[in-house]
């Protein structure tokens, strides 16, 4: 059933009375003159305000609605009377003394639009009304609007809330968590003993009754023209424009105010009328459009004027930024004009005056340009601006300047699902102001960055946390990989809020992929080339490019870098110097288009050092022959050293040795282990060849030794000389007999004589005749030195010396004379130099005072070259 006949009272932004009687006085029952008799639905917006107040009665006879456990049934006082509405002077007719009780009501919702607030007062009530009210506020939201409610849409659906004695006689209901633009009916139940009082509905929509919080932050301001402005700021979460309501008082003691205008701007100008003067003033608000509650009074704020007032009396800025300041110098109550200010920086730097500009006769600006960061003077993390006179003379106040660096990088990475996108940033806390804080914001473009980025005004937060290495970091997740990511570092202060350049980043152009998978590497084979292979990573799909690092495996890491563009067959083939090492290798990717990032590096791989070819050649071996009389028998032992992985790729498991006799007999003999061999000699002539041995095959390129019965008499070297250059190495010298022998090496053999130590070889080129052997020598002791010549026919005789040559004309060959005699020679010069020029200023300092005949009359006649005896 619609709710036809319902009365309800709209509760206004205003105070209104609630008069309450008795059950059996019910002749006449005043209303409101907002209450509707009837009408198309359940609102009171068509009725005049003649009066304000609403009659409160007892439940049997409550006018409106009567609840019942079926139903609810809406009549005016008896059901079988029609509704109707009262004339004034049927509400005039209730005289005070037939009301039992009176309600003061205010209701308004606060300024946090969070909460409704009811205040019941009691005015007046009857001398049997004993005891405690007990009162409860009912209510039912509807979004729906008066005209479409009913009144099964209300039955049920009621909430309570009780409300709370504040004192004597004074009550305060709550509805909380309000929903501003629903419409609420509510309703009083007052319980007194047995008695229960029941008001009319009354509705309202929260949104219409805010009381606003109180304007903030009362600050004396100066306009570009040099006149001086009262300033505040809005109270938070209004959701209307305001209207203000500016009053000032000249007389702190005396509650003297006088209200000067109401505006809508959070501004008002006041010119210079009260320069010198000592005023108080607040600022109250409420809502510009329709209906409200004006906000409490702001606190006080004091206009006593200084002797110099500088606007603004602190800025913070940013690197970089142009700034202002206005001064206005009240010198012992006489003003100081604006052409005879000057102004100075730190009471150290006087501002040029071409920064000055005179805005009116009593206000001078300064203007200071491209700011650079404002560095710590002890505690003080400002520079300080002082307005002076003519004279030099500073008053002690002064304007404050903060300049902070907001240059802050933010780099963002997208990871390699292509799902979130990481953004870190760092800021330098030694350049901030202390109780700063800071915030990351952003807002995302469609489908593009700006080349120009610019801060929107319309911004999201992102909440960041602070990691170990001093890092903001903070992750968008979902993202959007073709929209534009518009960031910036917002810095909050109390002095004000400052925002970092701003950057733009597209998702997609800063991905960084996975690190390759499945890696691999050898060295192949017969090629000997470093082969890497990889699995590229799933995501991005598009063409990427390839850095792989290569190192040998040891203690100090050297890494070499490989770049590829493009593997489409996802390896790669790597020149190395050394094949019989162990390399470790890593690979990483990027996009071919040189966007987004490199990928860490993929776990590494390892090679395995395994035979690449054949040796690449035999080891050099010599021999040595023992020969024993008793059996008659030369036996010849052949040595050689082992050989190197470069010329073994890369292992040698054994050694061939081949023999060559002049009767052309050949055989060969397999070693395994070891780099000696003993054999008998038996014959003339014996031609050694030694082959290494791998897992791949034999050296083809080696050395052979002819070891000559005929040969082993031929003297081939003249003479054989040893000196010794220190203890770490010999210098052997020798010379050729006239031979017709060609010479193919020569090889070199010592050992200390007095110790039992294995004998040392070296084999040499054949077209020298001196040799540098490098070796631990004791000087006291005696070495034998032997010299071999070797040639295809076999191995000559050799020439041998135990002894060092010490005499020193014998050392002339040693480089190190030919590198001190220079220097004894210059050294001799210089001191020869030296004494000469030594006796010409002797000469010159003994001589001076020696007379000029000439020029002395006692000298002229004086042989001074003959000599005179003194008597």
């Amino acid at each position: 059933m619609a709710v036809a006949h319902c009365m309800v009272h709209q509760i206004p932004a205003s105070s209104f009375m609630l008069p309450c009687m008795s059950p059996n006085e019910t002749s006449v029952i005043p209303l409101t003159a907002g209450v509707v008799a009837s009408g198309p639905g359940l609102h009171g917006e068509h009725g005049t305000a003649e009066t304000n107040s609403l009659v409160l009665v007892a439940e049997e006879s409550f006018l409106c609605c009567l609840w019942g456990e079926t139903h609810a049934n809406c009549s005016l006082y008896t059901a079988g009377m029609e509704t109707k509405k009262f004339t004034s002077s049927e509400i005039s007719s209730l005289a005070p003394q037939q009301t039992d009780l009176s309600w003061n009501i205010q209701c308004w919702t606060k300024g946090d639009l969070e909460l409704f607030v009811c205040i019941l007062k009691l005015s007046n009530k009857k001398s049997y009304l004993n005891g405690e009210f007990k009162i409860n506020l009912l209510y039912v939201l509807s979004e729906l609007s008066l005209e479409d409610m009913s009144t099964g849409s209300l039955k049920g659906n009621f909430m309570v809330t009780p409300c709370n004695c504040n004192g004597s006689d004074k009550y305060e209901c709550h509805i909380p968590s309000l929903k501003l633009n629903y419409t609420y009916i509510t309703w009083l139940n007052i319980i007194n003993g047995v008695t229960l009082l029941q008001s009319p509905l009354m509705s309202v929509r929260p949104i219409n009754i805010v009381k606003p919080e109180p304007p903030l932050n009362l600050r004396l301001e100066m306009t570009d023209k040099g006149q001086l402005k009262i300033c505040w700021s809005n109270p938070v979460l209004t959701p209307y424009p305001l209207q203000y309501e500016v009053k000032f008082s000249g007389n702190a003691t005396q509650n003297a105010w006088q209200v000067v205008e109401i505006v809508i701007e959070t501004s008002l100008i006041i010119g210079n009328m009260l320069v010198g003067s000592s005023y108080l003033v607040q600022v109250r608000c409420k809502s510009l459009h329709g209906p409200g509650f004006w906000s409490d009074w702001s606190t006080p704020y004091n206009l006593n004027t200084e002797d110099v007032m500088y606007f603004p009396p602190k800025i913070l800025t940013s690197v970089g930024s142009n700034v202002s300041f206005h001064c206005l110098y009240n010198d012992k109550n006489k003003m100081i004009l604006s052409k005879k200010i000057v102004w100075w920086l730190n009471l150290a730097e006087e501002i040029p005056e071409r920064q000055y500009t005179l805005v009116n006769d009593r206000v001078s600006r300064v203007t200071l340009f491209n700011l650079s960061a404002t560095k710590p003077r002890g505690k003080f993390f400002y520079n300080a601006l002082y307005c002076c006179n003519q004279n030099r003379e500073c008053h002690h106040r002064y304007a404050e300047l903060y300049v902070v660096d907001v240059n802050i990088n933010i780099t963002c990475e997208t990871d390699g699902y292509l799902t979130k996108m990481t953004c870190r940033w760092s800021a330098n806390t030694n350049t901030l102001l202390v109780g700063s804080s800071l915030q990351l914001k952003y807002y995302r473009n469609s489908i593009y960055c700006s080349d120009f980025p610019s801060i929107p005004p319309k911004s999201e937060a992102k909440e960041c946390h602070l990691q170990r290495n001093h890092y903001y970091e903070c992750t968008f997740q979902p993202i959007f990989l073709l929209s534009g990511y518009t960031l910036w570092i917002e810095i909050k202060h109390q002095l004000g809020t400052l925002e970092s350049p701003p950057t733009c980043v597209i998702p997609a152009d800063v991905v960084k992929p996975f690190p390759p998978s499945n890696v691999k590497a050898e060295i192949t084979k017969n090629v000997g080339l470093l082969n890497v292979n990889w699995t590229n990573p799933a995501f991005p799909n598009s063409d990427l490019k390839f850095q792989i690092r290569y190192s040998v495996n040891r203690e100090e890491i050297l890494w070499e870098i490989f770049e590829v563009s493009n593997a489409p067959t996802r390896s790669v083939m790597i020149k190395v110097l050394d094949l019989c090492v162990v390399y470790i290798v890593q690979v990483r990717c990027s996009g071919l288009d040189g966007l987004g990032y490199w990928s860490d590096w993929s776990k590494p791989a390892y090679t395995i050092v395994q035979d690449i070819q054949a040796p690449l050649r035999g080891p050099e071996f010599w021999r040595v022959i023992n020969e024993d009389p008793i059996r008659k028998q030369k036996n010849v032992t052949l040595v050689w050293k082992p050989l190197m992985k470069n010329y073994s790729l890369c292992s040698v498991c054994g050694y061939i040795v081949k023999h060559h006799t002049s009767e052309n007999i050949t055989w060969t003999e397999y070693v395994t282990n070891g780099t000696t061999y003993t054999y008998p000699w038996t014959e003339d002539a014996d031609t050694i060849t030694i082959l290494a041995v791998n897992s791949v095959g034999a050296s083809s390129m080696n050395f052979n030794l002819t070891l000559s019965q005929q040969m082993s008499t031929v003297n081939i070297v003249q003479s054989l000389s040893a000196y010794p250059v220190n203890s770490s190495c010999v210098i052997l010298t020798w010379t050729l007999s006239p031979q017709m022998y060609v010479i193919t090496s020569f090889v070199i053999e010592w050992k200390n004589l007095n110790e039992e130590e294995q004998m040392k070889w070296i084999q040499v080129a054949p077209n020298i005749s001196k040799y540098y052997i490098y070796d631990h020598f004791i000087l006291i002791e005696k070495y034998q030195f032997s010299l071999y010549p070797i040639s295809p026919e076999g191995v000559g005789n050799p020439k041998t010396t135990d002894e060092f040559i010490k005499d020193r004309s014998e050392k002339r060959n040693d480089a190190g004379l030919y590198v001190i005699l220079p220097i004894v020679i210059s050294s001799f010069v210089l001191l020869l130099g030296t004494l000469l020029i030594s006796q010409q200023r002797m000469k010159k300092l003994f001589w001076e005072d020696v007379p000029n005949p000439k020029n002395c009359s006692w000298a002229q006649g004086v042989n001074f070259q003959k000599r005179m005896d003194i008597l």
